[in-house]
């Protein structure tokens, strides 16, 4: 966990910059495609699913190692071949786990948040799921297992393929000729992430595109034909812990109410998007139309984005210190650490909406946080990374709370406000 965290503390500061930089140049450009709060909410999705890792909120049936042992028929000694079949087999398997993740409904909602912005840039790369708590890897990459590839390559090659899907999340960057036929391009995903017709569910290949082409999932981007980004049943919400769950709470809502016995059974491993027809008749569903599509927006004063502004590097301060001290805080306070966490960010991402239950959320959360001070004398070790650490985290709690009743009761009010925003796309 240690070697992750340092992997982290450089790999999440060049995300960052990446993305200011794409902001940046956007903006010059004329074709500022970033929003505040949709920027916050999909930084605060890769932060979630961070930590999610390090709480190891997942659970491991049957590993890769368990499988390579017991299955692998040869051994393959030459260390670069060893090194690219390894890519290869990652890549194979992430093709077909990310087609499962768009073809049944279950398994939508471990990837419904990838999706779930409705703007395209660098930033939507670090919207990751927190809802996947069943890790089905060893299906995919048993091939891997027959060729004997070691479960340490399989390691050290996994975080790196995914980091590599990084950089094509941007509108910014057109067709790449010749390349187009060998790796995945923006111009490919730009398709995968669209909800028109001729787009859905196209493009599933993470760094080959020639797995899409060999199995009939490939879709060009068309001139004529303008990406519009999201999901056909738009999540309405910047919290990204919300947009983990909405998918499975409709087949929770539509598994009780359907009289069938069937389809309570079956809706789980059906089609995506597939429910029972009495459910449909009695409780419809409103999806989005591409051709006339109104992108989620929230009103908010300056001073409600700085405050958000301020709650997001607070969060990534808590989060930094996490890492760099993660080899010597015990490891029962890193998971209570880490629920804080996802309890702050459930509350700030709450106000973000507009919704006034974010004053309960932040007095819960702040209190949570005094009460940790309290029992323990400390932030976390804090103290160790700068002198008043504590005295800072216990004098924000305090701040935060009093600033989010401010907002509540004097600029969104007790009853909230409307968050349907229309904002053309």
């Amino acid at each position: 966990m240690e070697a992750y965290a340092n992997v982290l503390l450089y790999a999440i500061p060049g995300f960052v910059i990446l993305i200011i930089i794409e902001a940046i140049y956007a903006y010059f450009k004329g074709d500022f495609n970033f929003r505040s709060m949709d920027t916050i909410s999909s930084l605060c999705s890769g932060t979630t699913n961070t930590l999610k890792s390090i709480m190891g909120l997942a659970i491991v049936i049957i590993s890769y190692d368990w499988v390579y042992e017991r299955v692998a028929l040869v051994h393959i000694e030459t260390d670069w071949l060893v090194y690219l079949l390894s890519f290869i087999a990652i890549d194979f398997a992430s093709y077909w786990s990310h087609r499962l993740n768009h073809s049944i409904n279950i398994f939508w909602n471990r990837h419904v948040v990838h999706h779930s912005s409705e703007e395209f840039n660098l930033a939507v790369a670090l919207r990751q799921s927190i809802s996947g708590f069943l890790s089905l890897g060893f299906i995919f990459l048993f091939p891997a297992a027959l060729l004997g590839l070691p479960p340490k390559v399989i390691g050290v090659i996994a975080p790196l393929h995914l980091f590599m899907q990084f950089w094509y999340h941007t509108i910014h960057i057109g067709k790449l000729g010749w390349l187009e036929y060998i790796i995945v391009t923006p111009s490919q995903h730009r398709v995968h992430h669209a909800i028109n017709p001729i787009y859905l569910d196209k493009n599933l290949s993470a760094i080959f595109c020639v797995w899409d082409r060999l199995f009939g999932t490939f879709q060009e981007e068309l001139a004529e034909e303008p990406c519009v980004y999201g999901v056909t049943k738009q999540v309405n919400t910047w919290n990204p812990i919300r947009i983990n769950f909405q998918h499975v709470w409709v087949l929770i809502k539509d598994a009780w109410r359907t009289n069938n016995w069937l389809d309570k059974l079956r809706i789980w491993f059906m089609p995506t998007g597939w429910r029972p027809a009495d459910v449909i008749e009695k409780y419809p569903i409103n999806y989005a139309d591409p051709k006339a599509f109104k992108k989620y927006d929230t009103t908010a004063s300056p001073a409600l984005k700085v405050w958000t502004w301020i709650q997001f590097l607070v969060m990534n301060l808590f989060m930094a210190h996490m890492l760099l001290k993660i080899a010597d805080i015990p490891e029962t306070d890193l998971f209570i650490y880490g629920a804080f966490m996802f309890l702050m960010i459930y509350s700030f991402t709450t106000l973000m909406d507009r919704d006034p239950n974010a004053i309960w959320m932040e007095t819960l959360k702040s209190l949570v946080g005094l009460v940790i001070i309290y029992l323990t004398g400390s932030w976390f070790l804090m103290d160790d990374l700068f002198v008043g650490g504590t005295l800072f985290a216990a004098g924000y709690m305090v701040i935060s709370a009093l600033v989010v009743t401010w907002f509540v009761v004097y600029e969104i009010g007790w009853e909230g406000q409307s968050s349907k925003v229309e904002v053309q796309g």
